[in-house]
């Protein structure tokens, strides 16, 4: 029997990935691509009407053909996987943002008349989306209200049998289903420091009940070197970011959130652990400099296995990954 097959048969039918890609309306095109495509044939309609009379119609070919390709361009084309209108608006957002912001609180000062014409513009205020992190780690957003993240462990979906694979996928369902507001999965990696390992296995080796033991501790802390020296480590995490708008008692709605969350997707397999206040500073210091990010802070599952996952690159090799906390294995 086909999976086709045996998904008609259990009364489910499959989903496109994609579930945020717009519908098509008429001719393999979405409302977004024909309203482009509608106010394109306005204009040219426009400008034939005012120049019919002046203009011969060869003429006004030359001049219509620029905005009709400008048009088809705008709906159809993309840029670098992007639809070409998004990204020309996004060009446009770009040249209007002001490129100096500074951190004013209180607002950007005005500049004494005698330097305001040879300072130029003024920088702008540099507004961040963070106003504090508490203790227990619910972050305040300001007006858009606050946001707490946990960190989350992977299950070995592909070595499951097919009925612990489709009860795992009906209880991660009905955790989406239960849910009233947003929330997102951060999938995220960064670089992976393998020294305090092998210093704690050189340290331990001595102290091993057999010799056999200690020369297997210092020739894995010797391949970790090497690993070291050749490759690139990268660890990865899931995290699940759950947010909730300002309002009475928004902090307490958000905590009990998470707790259902995390007995739901214990159903599923999956290990829901919210970060604390240092912990979750930390990830949000990791995440503005990734390159200089601290090591986490300790109480993360620590039972799951590391293993290597090659990850091309720009160069056309491969690295290795080595997921620890809440990576797939």
């Amino acid at each position: 029997m086909t999976p086709a097959q045996k998904s008609e048969t259990s009364g489910r039918m499959r989903i496109p990935a994609d579930v945020e890609r717009p519908d098509k309306l008429l001719a393999g095109l979405t409302a977004r691509q024909l309203v482009i495509l509608a106010a394109g044939a306005l204009v040219l309609w426009g400008v034939y009407v005012a120049t019919r009379h002046v203009l011969p119609l060869p003429a006004f070919g030359a001049l219509g053909l620029p905005i009709a390709a400008s048009g088809t361009l705008l709906a159809l084309g993309r840029v670098e996987g992007m639809a070409a209108d998004r990204w020309v608006a996004a060009w446009w957002r770009h040249l209007r943002t002001p490129r100096l912001l500074v951190p004013a609180p209180d607002g950007i000062p005005a500049a004494p008349a005698f330097v305001a014409k040879a300072a130029g513009a003024p920088p702008a205020p540099l507004r961040l989306p963070i106003a504090c992190v508490s203790a227990d780690g619910v972050v305040d957003l300001g007006t858009e209200g606050f946001a707490i993240s946990c960190r989350a462990s992977a299950v070995t979906f592909s070595l499951r049998t097919e009925e612990e694979q489709e009860a795992l996928v009906l209880g991660f369902a009905r955790f989406c289903n239960s849910l009233a507001e947003p929330v997102q999965v951060l999938v995220r990696a960064a670089p992976l420091d393998v020294r305090p390992v092998v210093d704690a296995l050189v340290d331990a080796a001595p102290g091993l009940p057999h010799v056999a033991l200690e020369r297997a501790a210092r020739d894995h802390a010797r391949f970790l070197e090497d690993l070291a020296a050749s490759r690139d480590l990268l660890r990865r995490e899931v995290l699940v970011c759950f947010r909730t708008p300002r309002g009475e008692d928004a902090a307490s709605r958000l905590r009990r959130r998470v707790h259902e969350a995390t007995t739901a997707l214990a159903a599923a397999g999956v290990a829901l652990r919210p970060l604390d206040g240092p912990e979750t500073t930390t990830l949000l210091a990791g995440c503005l400099d990734p390159a200089a990010m601290p090591e986490p802070v300790p109480g993360g599952p620590t039972d799951e296995p590391v293993r290597l996952a090659a990850h091309p690159t720009s160069a056309g090799t491969t690295h290795p990954s080595a997921p620890t906390e809440g990576a797939d294995r």
